[in-house]
């Protein structure tokens, strides 16, 4: 068992020495696209926090001042379902104090100083209004008169054009980085079969003997497909390096706008970072052993 471990770790190296040119190029082509497969998921993931507000068609936000007392909470509820035609009664929600923090920690995963800042007493509850079709005319109008009419309003915000456009955004984006990830993919794993064939068609007398004197085919295969789970791996390795450069440029960047805008929620926490990270090391190690694996086979008959 030992011999064949240290037998297959010598190969292995030997041919990474061997092929260092094509090597390279592969850690490299692959460490590009899976990097780019990370940043989709990154993106993306910021895109949805941004949106998440407005999830299942909400088109309005009231948010409630934290001092209100039940009974003023309860008032504004009635004064929202007061309005059958304009609002969809059914789908109105409130969220707590309760949810109304955990929302505040996804939207704040690029601030932690002021999500530390708010607290039970101090966050403000919040109303999701979702209108009726053909009536967001109307809900501008019941948002005016919310802002000065009903008592404990704290603001009220609309959805109106932004959300669409950031949703088109996000979808460019998206396609984007996708089909550019795919194509960078392809190539990072047509580079590493090359590699590999390389490498086979080089020992390819050594590989007659040893087939001659009754090695197995998967002996043979392993050492080519270790060799293409290391490139996988050490692209994999680079390419998280490459996401958290550009986390933090994405993060520093959006935290510098000002206003209240909520593009702070664009930038994803990194618990949610750590993740992908971890799923592109091991795509690009299974892609590397996949890739090494067709080409030792398609070739393994020399």
């Amino acid at each position: 068992m030992w011999s064949r471990l240290t037998y297959t770790l010598r190969e292995t190296g030997a041919s990474l020495r061997r092929n260092v040119t094509l090597t390279v190029a592969a850690i490299l082509t692959s460490a590009v696209s899976l990097f780019l497969v990370g940043g989709t998921f990154l993106v993306q993931r910021g895109f949805d926090n941004l949106l998440s507000k407005w999830a299942g068609g909400v088109q309005m936000i009231v948010y409630v001042n934290p001092e209100a007392t039940p009974d003023q909470i309860t008032a504004i509820q009635q004064a929202l379902s007061a309005n059958p035609t304009v609002i969809d009664v059914a789908q109105l929600k409130y969220f707590d104090k309760t949810q109304s923090l955990a929302e505040a920690k996804r939207l704040f995963a690029a601030d932690p100083g002021a999500y530390a800042l708010l607290n039970p007493s101090n966050i403000p509850t919040e109303f999701k209004v979702v209108p009726k079709a053909g009536k967001l005319d109307l809900l501008v109008q019941l948002a005016e008169s919310f802002r000065t009419q009903i008592p404990k309003v704290q603001r009220v915000v609309l959805a109106r054009d932004q959300v669409e456009q950031i949703a088109k955004l996000r979808d460019f984006v998206q396609t984007v980085t996708v089909g550019l990830s795919i194509l960078l993919l392809i190539g990072a794993l047509i580079l590493i079969w090359t590699t590999i064939r390389t490498a086979m068609f080089a020992r390819r007398r050594e590989i007659e003997v040893m087939k001659l004197v009754g090695a197995t085919n998967w002996f043979i295969r392993i050492p080519f497909m270790l060799e293409g789970l290391i490139q996988g791996l050490v692209g994999g390795l680079l390419s998280c390096g490459f996401l958290l450069f550009f986390n933090r440029l994405w993060t520093n960047g959006v935290v510098k706008l000002k206003g209240d805008n909520g593009f702070i929620a664009l930038v994803v926490s990194d618990s949610f970072l750590n993740s992908v990270m971890l799923g592109v090391v091991v795509f690009g190690m299974v892609a590397g052993a996949i890739a090494s694996g067709v080409a030792a086979s398609r070739f393994l008959d020399v």
